[in-house]
């Protein structure tokens, strides 16, 4: 029983090849601004930022099977009764509630001190990790590729270009109000 049940969901969805290419692809794209984060050493490192770009891409991978699902249902009505039923799906609300989800969690990683606030590149790569988790679990893999490839040179090259200019990067201080543990 369970097991048919697992077969019948993926028959209408993105099949298990299809599923492991759009995690691998989120790892593998995430991974490098992530890597690019930790080795700065901020708030949120690689892990933080593949669990975010995972659970945006197997939400999106869940929204593709069930809008799959979704349209077999309409088509097998159709074969067995003989008339079609009027389903809306709306694909653009999962992405909606990623949004908003990952905002408030970014939220978290930003810190206002008498010097300054911090953690803001850090709380969008977290969001940006959730959009290309979601272009990848929806199989658009130009859109997450393109999105990848273009933070990854302004979060590194771009920034190099700055530091030659005027136009400075503000580092963030090594540790904002607490000790290190590794003493």
């Amino acid at each position: 029983m369970f097991l048919s049940f697992i077969t019948n969901f993926l028959d209408n969805g993105p099949g298990i090849l299809e599923i492991m290419t759009r995690m691998l692809l989120t790892a593998v794209f995430v991974g490098i601004i992530g890597l690019e984060r930790q080795m700065r050493h901020k708030i949120a490192g690689v892990t933080t930022h593949l669990m975010v770009a995972f659970g945006a891409a197997g939400i999106a991978i869940l929204q593709d099977a069930l809008y799959y699902d979704a349209i077999a249902t309409t088509q097998a009505l159709y074969e067995n009764v003989g008339y079609y039923i009027e389903i809306q799906i709306q694909r653009q609300r999962v992405i909606a509630q990623v949004v908003t989800g990952v905002g408030f969690l970014g939220a978290g990683t930003i810190l206002k001190t008498r010097n300054g606030i911090y953690g803001l590149t850090t709380a969008a790569t977290l969001w940006l990790a959730a959009m290309i988790g979601l272009a990848f679990g929806m199989g658009a893999y130009i859109i997450g590729a393109v999105i990848s490839i273009f933070s990854l040179i302004f979060l590194t090259l771009f920034r190099k270009v700055l530091e030659k200019t005027s136009l400075k990067h503000q580092q963030s201080p090594e540790i904002i109000g607490s000790q290190p543990v590794d003493e």
